[in-house]
């Protein structure tokens, strides 16, 4: 099945059409919400970096987010006294070919007026997005990434191995696969190491987690919380048998970090965790970090497997939801999109339900919205972090 895709001016393609208006400091915040409120419904995403001091790690983020396949055009909102290098980011976004403008709150005049230029922007934009060429996309184009939240008992035996089988449809026909939660796969890593497309990279997946397990033993606490233990998860390593199988059985052809977009179809693990000694508190504070850099990465759409029953989407990039739990889903069936608790009472098999996630996904790619997006859900979050680029044991097998 082609995917009608949105083509950009740098070559790749989109499956989304989408404007974002990206505050570069918590204080342009609420002018940034303000623009976008009026267009919440017309393809209008606010996404932003907090921090008044500067960070690589968040400049390469918003570098990426700002020129992925699914933006059209991107509207900076600055103080003005930050330490965010707007220059250079709007530089990036109008040399990909995207329309790209800053307001600067302090030297417009204040809320008022830069509320008034951004929705006069945004209204003359839209207009010109409706013109984006379209062009057929190949699956070999197309990169998903995968997340669990919310999880509980029922995760691992039903929605992330369907997940997981899924992952290996996609990978079959040469597309791009993110899995990531590194501190979610400790006593994995020797399983993910025989799986590694060369002896070298599986050395580096052992290495990667262990940094994962160093870095959360340094917070006394494993990647966990309470929800996961009333919902029946007992100790980390019962996570991460769960959390595993979102990867499927395809080979794993590389580590990536965030930011790193994948040089080739594959099945890709996103080390999320920090490099270095802990300084920023926990690696992701919530799952739309870690949606963040999964779109960073490129994907063009997530998905996320929950046995509780979370309900957050994203800007920029549709999210799936596949429910674990039968009982969730007849009580939250409005934001579920795949029903994999049948597979607990005997309605369905794994292979069943992944082959009506992989169809949902060629779907999702070619316009249908999926249950967070029709309820407006583009929940979006970055923080702080710091990491070393990937050396060359990470990258694929020249094969």
């Amino acid at each position: 099945m082609a995917i009608n895709a949105f083509l950009r001016a740098d070559g790749r393609k989109g499956i989304r059409n989408t404007v974002v208006v990206a505050y570069l400091v918590e204080c342009a915040h609420h002018v940034s919400r303000e623009i976008v409120y009026p267009y919440r419904d017309r393809g209008v995403h606010l996404i932003g970096f907090p921090g008044c001091f500067p960070n690589p790690y968040s400049f390469k983020m918003m570098e990426r987010l700002c020129t992925h396949p699914n933006v059209g055009a991107v509207l900076l909102l600055s103080l003005g006294c930050e330490g965010f290098n707007k220059g250079k980011l709007l530089e990036t976004i109008r040399k990909s070919g995207r329309p790209g403008k800053l307001v600067v709150i302090q030297d417009t005049g204040g809320t008022r007026k830069s509320i008034a230029e951004g929705h006069a922007w945004v209204e003359q934009t839209l207009k010109q997005l409706e013109s984006t060429p379209r062009a057929p996309m190949a699956l070999d184009e197309l990169v998903v990434g995968t997340i669990c939240g919310g999880s509980d008992a029922t995760s691992g035996l039903t929605a992330n191995p369907a997940m997981g089988r899924a992952f290996d449809f996609l990978v079959e026909q040469n597309a791009t696969c993110i899995f990531e939660e590194t501190g979610e796969l400790i006593g994995m890593e020797h399983w993910m190491a025989e799986r590694a497309e060369h002896p070298a990279l599986g050395e580096e997946i052992v290495r990667t987690v262990a940094k994962a397990a160093k870095y959360y033993a340094a917070y006394g606490h494993a990647s966990i919380g309470p929800g996961n233990a009333d919902g029946g998860l007992t100790t980390i390593e019962e996570k991460s048998l769960g959390a595993y199988a979102k990867s499927g059985q395809s080979k794993i052809s590389g580590i990536i970090k965030p930011g790193d977009v994948p040089i080739r179809g594959g099945l890709y693990l996103l080390d999320v965790v920090p490099d270095g000694e802990p300084r920023f508190g926990f690696p992701n504070i919530s799952d739309n970090a870690e949606i963040a850099e999964l779109m960073a990465c490129g994907s063009h759409l997530s998905l996320f497997s929950t046995g509780r029953g979370s309900v957050v989407g994203s800007a920029i990039a549709p999210v799936i939801k596949v429910c674990a739990n039968p009982d969730t889903y007849k009580r939250m069936s409005d934001d579920m999109d795949v029903d994999a608790g049948r597979i607990l009472e005997g309605r369905a098999t794994l292979d069943e339900v992944g082959r009506e996630i992989y169809d949902l996904i060629l779907r999702v790619a070619n316009g249908e919205q999926t249950k967070s997006e029709a309820l407006g859900h583009q929940e979006f979050i970055l923080t702080y972090k710091t990491f070393e680029p990937i050396g060359p044991a990470c990258f694929p097998s020249a094969a």
